[in-house]
């Protein structure tokens, strides 16, 4: 890891205590009165101006930190332990600094929030280049002795303090910028831009806040209901937050107005980051204006389709309702006429060329679950690769599916594929054979309204009967999914050790060290990735995410 991420941390950290010690914080022990919340979202958030695109909250609860402690290999505690201990020794080199003896007692909370780029501040650069948005630190101050103790040990000299407002900023040279702090009752604002900082001074006097913003109280107040909270995120619109994020980037690629409209869709966010005896993780909650795209309905999976893969499956996607998806997708492209125009191209040339109806034929059918897996093989056409995949479907119109391959049968026979039928436990298997090559596609039916697809001879045996070790009964599979949300849409799903292990077999022996070991301790201590998405109503959509960990093992 570089050594030099710490060290721009400690200025930043030292620096939010140099107002205080000039002066400020003798005021503000003095006078008394927090005037707020030191330690709550919705408290950082007055001081914050209300043009901030998006705010993050991080937790300071050492409770809830801890709890990361009981995952990970030695590598990866070892990774953790040293990162620790270079911050640590970077704070203490550079101030005499100790995190657990000078900034705990008095650290109340951390919020950033990121606003608009500065227009007032002038850009010496190509009309390439790229503004960084404006970041402003509100850091809560749960106890002024402890705060203004601190800031007497780490004042320096050469600070510079303004007057703005009949508040003062100091501003403190780093190494490489310049930092503006200023206390606001019981938070200290922190940024690299005076500007911000006055901007934030100016919401204290009584300037729109990001707490009064519309939508935003309401999404500071809501808890994703992560246990141990380690950080929050809040966006309070989406749409706009993409537009200002684009316009400082001109490089950017400009989206169409249709699809920025579809983004103004998600109006705003919340989500939450949390520990639990699972693992990490993440839940993100999202208000919907149904007025503004055509949504697809949403109707819950029972997850029957997992059933019908092996254990040892690497990853998985799995969901349903793929016509109803299709036919909202058709119907929003009425509203856009580069994008109907283009479906209207496909749907003559797949007519044209296969004889087939795009809507009909190839989506029509799929009415039902639907899944596609990454599956482990050593064998035949596989080989060299070391894993196939496979697609299950489910549907109520299995004339039509056997009607369009049937088609696509006959134009694999006119490219110099054979296309023969073989027996596989009882289950008739239709198989796409390469001359010397074998079979690199095969199909068939699990039952009466149950489709497969498989790539390469051997995983079509595998899927064509029921594994006997089915993925839904594995342990790494329960260890990523079992914990989340029932029911669901579907799931992604990612056996990392597997992954790990075809990664390291596919990479040449010039390439063995490529992934740094840092790097390879943090994978290595993940079991798993389980990710699904939930609607509880046609304005609220919610994604979860867990990151399964890997039980903390001897040193």
């Amino acid at each position: 890891m570089s050594e030099t991420k710490p060290n721009r941390l400690v200025p930043i950290v030292v620096g939010t205590a140099v107002l205080i010690a000039g002066g400020v914080g003798g005021y503000l022990y003095l006078k008394g009165g927090l005037g707020g919340d030191a330690t709550s979202p919705l408290g950082s958030a007055k001081v914050v101006p209300d043009e901030a695109l998006m705010a993050g909250f991080v937790s300071t609860d050492p409770k809830a930190w801890a709890q990361l402690e009981q995952f990970g290999t030695p590598e990866a505690q070892k990774l953790v332990a040293k990162g620790l201990n270079n911050f640590n020794k970077d704070m203490l080199t550079e101030s005499n600094v100790s995190y657990e003896k000078d900034i705990k007692p008095w650290l109340g909370s951390v919020m950033f929030a990121v606003l608009p780029s500065s227009p007032v501040k002038p850009v010496q650069a190509t009309p390439q280049s790229t503004q960084e948005p404006n970041v402003l630190m509100v850091v809560g101050i749960k106890d002024k002795i402890s705060a203004l103790n601190f800031a007497k040990k780490v004042k320096k000299a050469g600070s510079k303090e303004i007057d703005y407002k009949g508040i003062k900023i100091t501003e403190d040279q780093g190494k490489s910028s310049k930092t503006y702090t200023a206390v606001l009752n019981n938070h200290l604002v922190l940024s690299d831009q005076r500007k911000t900082v006055e901007l934030a001074i100016d919401t204290f006097k009584g300037q729109p806040s990001f707490a009064g913003k519309e939508g935003a109280a309401n999404i500071l107040s809501k808890s994703t209901n992560v246990q141990n909270s380690l950080a929050q995120f809040y966006v309070p619109d989406y749409g706009n937050m993409v537009e200002e994020l684009l316009a400082t980037n001109p490089n950017a690629t400009p989206l169409p107005p249709e699809t920025i409209k579809q983004l103004k869709a998600l109006k705003s966010m919340v989500i939450g980051v949390g520990v639990d005896n699972a693992g990490i993780r993440m839940k993100a909650i999202g208000k919907i204006d149904p007025t503004a795209v055509v949504q697809a309905e949403y109707k819950p999976n029972a997850g029957n389709v997992v059933s019908q893969f092996p254990a040892d499956t690497i990853a998985l996607i799995s969901g349903g309702g793929i016509s109803r998806t299709w036919d909202a997708v058709v119907e929003q492209s009425k509203k856009d006429p580069e994008a109907q125009k283009a479906f209207e191209q496909t749907r003559l040339q797949l007519k044209e060329s296969l004889n087939l109806d795009l809507d009909k034929d190839i989506f029509g059918w799929m009415d039902g679950e639907f899944a596609m897996a990454a599956i482990p093989s050593s064998q035949g056409i596989l080989a060299p690769v070391g894993f196939g995949g496979a697609l299950v479907f489910q549907t109520s119109d299995r004339k039509t599916a056997e009607n369009t391959f049937s088609k696509l049968d006959a134009l694999a026979k006119g490219n110099s594929i054979t296309v023969a039928q073989r027996n596989v436990k009882g289950k008739a298997v239709t198989e796409w054979q390469i001359p010397q090559q074998g079979a690199f596609l095969g199909r068939g039916w699990i039952d009466e309204n149950t489709m497969f697809i498989a790539i390469g001879g051997p995983i079509a045996d595998v899927i064509a009967t029921k594994p006997s070790q089915t993925l839904d009964n594995s342990p790494s599979f329960k260890a990523a999914t079992a914990s989340l949300h029932k029911p669901n849409a579907g799931y992604f799903y990612l056996d990392m050790d597997k992954t790990m292990s075809l990664v390291n077999r596919q990479l040449p022996a010039s390439q063995k060290n490529a992934i740094a070991p840092e790097t390879a301790a943090v994978l290595n201590s993940i079991r798993g990735v389980g990710l699904t998405a939930t609607q509880s109503d046609k304005t609220t959509a919610e994604i979860e995410v867990l990151l399964a960990l890997k039980q903390k093992t001897g040193n």
